[in-house]
């Protein structure tokens, strides 16, 4: 169940990581978030950031083998990673209709799981 947790925690880290990075070029859109200044919508990033921190650092302590976790420090990040990459992925085909997923990403993505297929490989 701790790997389980671990990864439902991590999607909820990389979902708030992502609207922090990337969300102002979507809210852009809205009139009142183009008139803000970087400084705002660095502080307002932050905010959202913040929440992240909230599920990835006990994903981290949940997960790590050293706190009895299913997980070394490596399998975290390489999970984390690819987590991200998904995350991202989604967020940028539903939010911007104007980007696209295309051959060689799947391709990348493909590495990706061999990646992960490696990393875990005892």
């Amino acid at each position: 169940m701790k790997g389980f947790y671990t990864i439902v925690l991590l999607i909820m880290s990389n979902v708030f990581m992502t609207l922090a990075w990337y969300g102002h070029l979507k809210f852009a859109e809205w009139k009142w978030f183009n008139k803000l200044g970087l400084i705002a919508i660095i502080l307002i990033s932050w905010g959202i950031a913040l929440f992240e921190y909230f599920f990835q650092v006990p994903a981290n302590k949940i997960g790590f083998k050293g706190n009895g976790g299913p997980f070394s420090l490596v399998e975290l990040k390489v999970l984390q990673e690819v987590i991200t990459l998904i995350v991202f992925m989604g967020f940028t085909l539903i939010a911007f209709k104007n980007e696209s997923f295309k051959w060689n990403h799947a391709i990348g993505f493909l590495f990706l799981v061999l990646a992960v297929f490696f990393v875990f490989k005892k």
